[in-house]
């Protein structure tokens, strides 16, 4: 069987902990080369890798099946169209882009010359977010009217980093809201229209570290919000349908895990403490019961394993083109609802 041959583009916090851990214990997949000034982290993490300082030793290079694009937000675009245009199947780090119009671009480059596009929505493999779609799959969760969701971050002070610089696609909306719109439409599609509002709440923010956004669907309603100054966390999740209710603390450990140098190579990745199972209540008759409900283990390795089978077997993608697409569709429109004060329809 072929063997993917990668180029990284990036090894910074994405490409060293998200995506090279990933690949490097998958057997479909050879990390050929890294574009990167950390030659020596490279050096030691992928010594089978070649660290070089330009995309076009990526993109010029025949043998690189697949690049993995995982530059500064802002950059997303550029890198990945040079990728696309040298006809590479092409990740591209979430977000897809700053703008709709610039992933339409990309979608149609793809289609053009024959390659594969798509973005890495990892959160879509969180024990967490596993958890609810099986509770909702197996009939538990039915008739939702209520799904909120609130990643929470205790981070006080601006750091010097570009995610919290003045630029396209940078900041809270972009980086952490892209993962729970896009799991909010893999559950729902994309919502009638978005009331939002997203602002700086820290002193000297350069870019928005704070936002609440409402997605209609009807009678069901989705409320999303994230913050940076939040010392303690409530209910990750909260989600109520007609006779039950499903409350979840905590988060995911993966990115933990990887931070902390660990791979994904045996049985046990990606489960929860059990200190964190989520609880499910149901109602009949007036009664009420709750139950302790044991996460779904998390696998952040499930998209590049589904990766590979579309790449070598022509299997549908992980996360498609027009998904990707879709996420900063909503982020549009939730900034613009938050411009405008004002309701705006999808």
């Amino acid at each position: 069987m072929k063997t993917i041959q990668v180029g990284i583009l990036g090894y910074g916090l994405s490409g060293k902990v998200f995506h090279a851990p990933l690949l490097d214990v998958l057997d479909d997949y050879q990390i050929k080369k890294v574009m990167t000034s950390r030659t020596d982290e490279v050096k030691r993490d992928l010594p089978g890798a070649e660290a070089v300082r330009k995309i076009e030793d990526i993109t010029g290079d025949p043998d690189i099946d697949l690049v993995i694009v995982t530059t500064p937000s802002g950059m997303h675009y550029e890198s990945a169209m040079k990728c696309l245009l040298a006809g590479k199947h092409t990740v591209v780090e979430k977000p897809m882009t700053a703008t709709s119009a610039e992933a339409e671009e990309l979608r149609r480059t793809a289609e053009n010359k024959g390659v594969l596009l798509s973005v890495y929505h990892n959160r879509r493999w969180d024990n967490d977010f596993l958890t609810i779609q099986k509770l909702i799959r197996d009939g538990a969760l039915q008739d939702i009217h209520t799904y909120q969701v609130n990643y929470d971050l205790y981070n006080p002070v601006v750091q010097e980093r570009w995610r919290e610089k003045s630029g396209p696609a940078t900041g809270t909306l972009y980086d952490l809201g892209s993962h729970i719109i896009d799991q909010t439409l893999l559950l729902f599609g994309m919502p009638e229209s978005v009331t939002a509002h997203v602002m700086k709440q820290r002193d000297n923010s350069e870019t928005a570290d704070w936002f609440l956004a409402a997605l209609h669907y009807g009678k069901l309603q989705v409320i999303l919000q994230s913050g940076s100054m939040n010392a303690a966390s409530g209910p990750r999740y909260q989600i109520h349908g007609r006779n039950a209710s499903f409350i979840k603390y905590g988060k995911d450990g993966q990115e933990a895990a990887l931070s902390a140098g660990q791979k994904p190579i045996d049985e046990n990745w990606g489960a929860d403490d059990p200190d964190s199972f989520g609880e499910l209540t149901t109602a009949a008759d007036e009664k009420r019961h709750t139950e302790t409900i044991p996460s779904e283990n998390g696998s952040y390795l499930t998209y590049y394993k589904r990766l590979a089978d579309s790449i070598l077997n022509g299997k549908p993608l992980p996360v498609t083109a027009e998904e990707g697409i879709d996420v900063i569709r909503v982020i549009e429109a939730v900034m613009k609802s938050s411009e405008q004060k004002r309701t705006i329809a999808l």
